[in-house]
């Protein structure tokens, strides 16, 4: 699909009274399978691996989330990564999936350590680059700005040429997104003035370093089988964050990918599938 298949062949469901975009699809016989999404992007980020996700899996579900994409992005809400994760979990009883893998990224990953945490079902948990430990997240200026008292200001002065330029710093040296997947993550990130709750998202930042004990533990005391995929160039939460990660957590599964930045299912789609099947095979 291309970027307008995608939005318009996607479907919708209610919680807490906003619409949230999903696609879903899905031929083959492994069990179900749960795309988890990061900051600042959309559903869109698994499009290169998306055709053969489905030809392996039996169900792939990949939503926006509120405040993301397509979906909903109320101004006044309360953005959290506990309603997100429940989100996840209503749209999972929604398409009646009773348990399924997931394979997450960035903010995705948060989400799903709180859905560890919860004791969600899950077979398997695939985490791409992302701020699993808030002492390894070296978060970039924009949103260090966007967290700070200065957050709306920064939010109204954001467009797409200030985008591109942050964007495409937590890119690897050599897989740099092209001027058309930059415009298109701008269309959904701008969608339904999109920029505007980025203060109110950018909370997440918080919520790790306060809810670190559970979110942390519950990578330590998991009962699924958990593979780290991350691309060792990423300056936000690359080779550093694995590092950590092997320093606290026992048997970690990793692969690293060298010269891949924050975007490994963009920037090396193909090792990243190789990896997340081999793994969950």
């Amino acid at each position: 699909m291309n970027f307008d298949e995608w939005r318009w062949t996607g479907q919708r469901f209610t919680h807490r009274h906003h619409s949230i975009f999903f696609q879903r699809g899905g031929t083959g016989s492994a069990p179900p399978l749960l795309l988890v999404h990061g900051f600042p992007t959309a559903s869109w980020d698994w499009h290169h691996i998306w055709d053969e996700l489905c030809a392996r899996h039996s169900i792939v579900i990949a939503p926006d989330m509120t405040g993301f994409g397509w979906s909903d992005k109320p101004k006044r809400y309360d953005y959290s990564i506990h309603d997100q994760a429940a989100m996840h979990e209503a749209l999972l009883r929604d398409q009646g999936i009773a348990e399924c893998h997931v394979l997450a990224h960035d903010y995705g990953d948060t989400v799903t350590q709180e859905l560890l945490a919860r004791g969600t079902k899950m077979l398997s948990v695939t985490f791409l680059n992302g701020g699993l430990f808030p002492e390894t997240h070296r978060p970039r200026f924009i949103q260090r700005v966007l967290a700070s008292p200065l957050g709306f200001l920064m939010a109204r002065l954001t467009n797409e040429r200030s985008f591109r330029k942050s964007f495409s710093a937590v890119f690897g040296p050599d897989t740099k997104p092209t001027n058309d997947e930059l415009h298109e993550m701008w269309q959904l990130i701008a969608h339904d003035d999109g920029p505007s709750v980025f203060p109110k998202l950018i909370g997440y930042m918080e919520e790790r370093r306060r809810f670190r004990e559970r979110w942390v533990g519950a990578l330590a005391l998991a009962r699924v089988p958990i593979r780290v995929i991350d691309g060792a160039a990423d300056p936000v939460s690359g080779a550093h964050m694995v590092a950590r990660y092997k320093e606290l957590v026992p048997n970690v599964d990793a692969v690293l990918l060298p010269n891949i930045g924050h975007y490994p299912q963009l920037e090396a789609p193909r090792a990243v599938l190789d990896a997340f099947l081999e793994f969950t095979d």
